[in-house]
């Protein structure tokens, strides 16, 4: 019996077939998205070497500047099948969203080739000699007399030429700076004036919240900060808490302005007034992030904190209704509640021991409910207004007499028991 493909299986293998030819021809990328120099720009250049190179590879590139070396950002290929690569219109879009045309990319270049040990070690021995360069030209621009401040003197791997990026406040003739430079660098000298935000590029590392500084990682384009920000996302001005390393205002007050601005619109004006679950108040202070209100209150004039979400107008909000009083709880067994106990105990031990000058009286607090029998009120030390343990102690001296026994006094018929007795 012949056995003949379903027309479904072929198209399966059609499928299968067409894909392994689309990732064959995805092997080598034709071109490459790469970062160089010291301003860590970015490129995307022809590519044709036979080795892939992965993310975070070094490569020997042509750029504008001279060949140098290069780190490999991510490939860009016609479909982004893999996770390490992205399609041009993916990253045309996001070079536009960072800047447009101030955001430092380059195509006028090409990746000659993957970096070998002795290249890497070329550019070693470049980066361990810059700091005695940067001594160097300090040293003659001191002697020269110029008003600048060298930040870095940047060599490439060809040789080609040698950038010294400097900051000053104003415009400098260096024309017999760069004659004196040249036999001092032994190659072509440019000199490019940077600001106070790409001197901190070029020297800064980390920042006080613990990371590498944004606009030496990933930050292209520095727009100036507005203290209208600071206003806003800082509870204080102080210099000290939102300035950078650079001296200027930190960038990353604009990445959450927008959303402080939006967050603030939704919250109502000071001295407003404004309707709470609670009544109408007047609006004291209000937090952007936690979106609160801080409400004193026209009836009592307390100061509650309410949701931007409770807000009602004024007049509209519904009157508090009154909490039930709380009725105390019976005792089990149906009789009066430790409270009350609690108060006739006290009843029955007396306020307190009469004033100097009068003579104790009977009691004038309501009757005690229980059965037993109270002293007699013409008693004067046995009588209801001195302390019950008073009265304990003085009944125990009587009855023990002058030699420890009990005497008379304590009988039923002495004075301490309130009899009729004599002296």
């Amino acid at each position: 019996m012949p056995i003949t493909p379903l027309p479904q299986f072929e198209a399966d293998v059609s499928e299968l077939e067409r894909e392994r030819a689309e990732r064959i021809a995805s092997t080598t990328p034709d071109t490459v998205v790469v970062r160089f120099g010291a301003m860590r720009m970015i490129g995307e250049f022809k590519y044709s070497g036979d080795v892939r190179p992965g993310c975070g590879s070094k490569l020997v590139c042509k750029t504008h500047r001279g060949t140098e070396l290069g780190e490999l950002l991510t490939s860009t290929c016609p479909n982004a099948g893999c996770g390490s690569s992205v399609t041009r219109k993916e990253m045309l879009e996001y070079i536009d969203a960072s800047g447009g045309r101030q955001y430092p990319f380059h195509q006028d270049g090409r990746a000659i080739r993957v970096a070998t040990v002795e290249d890497l070690q070329r550019q070693q021995a470049i980066d361990d000699r810059a700091p005695e360069l940067l001594n160097r030209v300090k040293q003659v621009v001191k002697r020269m007399g110029l008003d600048i401040k060298p930040a870095l003197v940047e060599q490439i791997l060809g040789d080609e030429r040698a950038t010294v990026y400097f900051a000053s406040e104003e415009r400098v003739d260096f024309r017999d700076l760069v004659t004196e430079l040249r036999p001092i660098l032994g190659t072509r000298v440019e000199m490019r004036q940077v600001g106070a935000r790409d001197e901190a590029r070029l020297t800064a590392d980390y920042e006080r919240c613990g990371q590498y500084c944004c606009c030496k990682s990933f930050l292209k384009v520095l727009k100036p900060v507005s203290m209208k920000s600071a206003k806003v996302q800082k509870a204080t001005l102080d210099p000290l808490k939102i300035s950078g390393r650079c001296g200027r205002l930190m960038c990353c007050l604009r990445y959450e302005d927008e959303t402080y601005d939006d967050l603030r619109k939704r919250l109502p004006h000071r001295k407003s007034k404004v309707g709470t679950p609670e009544g109408d108040g007047i609006v004291i202070e209000s937090q952007i992030l936690t979106q609160l209100v801080l409400v004193s209150l026209d009836a009592d004039d307390r100061r509650i904190a309410v949701p931007v979400e409770e807000l009602t107008e004024p007049g509209l909000a519904p009157k508090p209704k009154p909490r039930p009083e709380r009725s105390p709880e019976p005792s089990e067994d149906g009789g009066p509640t430790k409270k009350k106990r609690r108060r006739r105990r006290r009843r029955r031990s007396g306020e307190g021991d009469p004033p100097a000058g009068q003579a104790p009286g009977p009691s004038t607090g309501p009757s005690e409910p229980s059965g037993e029998p109270r002293p007699s009120p013409s008693s004067g030390e046995g009588s209801d207004d001195a302390p019950r343990k008073k009265r304990r102690r003085r009944r125990r001296r009587r009855g023990r007499g002058p030699d420890g026994a009990g005497g008379s006094d304590g009988g039923p018929g002495g004075p301490g028991d309130g009899g009729s007795g004599t002296d």
